[in-house]
């Protein structure tokens, strides 16, 4: 974990950098393949519960039932497969039908009494009509429509409508995603799915909040300077929130992991599945939409402004200068006399060239000798 945390600080200092930013064509091509995918599992349908398209839930507690066993019953009863079986928390043994089915209400409860040899008064039976799941579905449609609004006028205020704009493509490609994934698993959708839902809008929300609260500070007064363009500055901002909303995704996954995984999977609790799954794929898509979706866009937008144009012409101006006087300054022949290759002459050849040396040493003067 220290050395996690050593990568964290070298992230956050900007000594250490990945570039989001500037390989945003592959982030939205593998968006784009899984929305696509999605979009496809959504056309084949999802698979409503009770709640929203009408029928009865039966619910017995007989020990020694198993779900399989209900299931057989149910499918002698309706004359299909239709009917959908699961176990409770608490022991219960919930049977699900459509109002499709042909079998009304009270000839279901009697035939279901009869198959598992239980008094009829202990099987609890509960009848919804559709009309009741079609007001569920516009509260909810209308839910998601304020909670929109709401989140891009805060955005627009808070920071700028580039930034509501690109959280905003950011929810909705989570949503896409996480609905697409339900179509395609064939999980079925109840009020704790669209609470769900919900949840995981709030949490990419705050994921790219805080990211977009970094990166304003970054770029604050950029156009004053020439050193870095606005992709490099929003590129650093997420870089130095990458650990945090990594280490953030991490906490929030692991419990929802145990719901389904062990309270879903293993423990055969299905009525956790319902917020579960919502909770899992749109934390994981959250987390991803905030690094690789949100902030690429954001800087994308930006960079279409004039004054950013402008900043990003100064940027490569100066750099195209900085490389050019460090190539002559390395072209440049040393000022001390040194060789091409930078190697000092050798010894007792200093000055040859502007100091010829005399024939021979005292030569035409006086010996003192007579």
């Amino acid at each position: 974990m220290s050395r996690f945390g050593n990568i964290g600080h070298r992230l956050y200092q900007g000594e250490i950098s990945f570039d989001f930013v500037g390989r945003r064509k592959l982030w939205y091509s593998i968006s784009g393949v899984i929305v696509l995918v999605a979009a496809i599992g959504l056309a084949m349908g999802l698979h409503l519960g009770i709640e929203f398209k009408g029928g009865s839930v039966y619910t017995v507690n007989k020990p020694g039932l198993s779900v399989s066993q209900a299931q057989d019953v149910a499918n002698k009863i309706t004359h299909d497969s239709t009917a959908l079986v699961q176990s409770t928390d608490k022991g219960d043994i919930r049977i699900q039908v459509s109002s499709a089915s042909q079998v009304d209400a009270t000839t279901f409860t009697e035939q279901l009494s009869k198959e598992l040899s239980i008094p009829a008064n202990e099987v609890n039976a509960q009848v919804i009509g559709p009309s009741w799941g079609h007001e569920i579905s516009q509260k909810a449609l209308l839910g998601l429509v304020i909670f929109m609004v709401l989140v891009t006028i805060y955005l627009a205020v808070a920071f700028e409508w580039r930034m509501a704009v690109a959280a905003l493509v950011a929810l909705v490609h989570d949503l896409l995603i996480t609905i697409g994934v339900y179509a395609l698993v064939g999980f079925e959708v109840t009020p704790g799915t669209v609470i769900g839902f919900l949840t995981i809008l709030g949490y990419s929300l705050y994921d790219t909040v805080v990211v977009f609260d970094t990166v304003k500070e970054n770029t604050k007064g950029i156009t004053k300077q020439n050193k870095r363009t606005y992709s490099e500055a929003a590129n650093l901002g997420l870089n130095q929130t990458l650990v945090r909303s990594i280490n953030t995704t991490v906490v929030a996954l692991l419990p929802v992991a145990a719901l389904l995984f062990i309270g879903g999977g293993i423990l055969g609790a299905g009525t956790l599945n319902d917020i579960s799954l919502a909770l899992f794929i749109g934390l994981a898509a959250g987390a991803y939409s905030s690094i690789c979706v949100a902030t690429p866009l954001l800087a994308q937008l930006k960079e279409l402004t004039p004054e950013m144009k402008d900043l990003a012409k100064r940027v490569a101006a100066r750099r195209a200068a900085d490389a050019k006087a460090a190539d002559e300054q390395a072209a440049e022949p040393a000022a001390d006399g040194s060789g091409e290759d930078g190697s000092e002459p050798a010894a007792g050849m200093v000055g040859q060239r502007n100091q010829p040396v005399g024939r021979a040493r005292g030569k035409g003067r006086p010996s003192g000798k007579h």
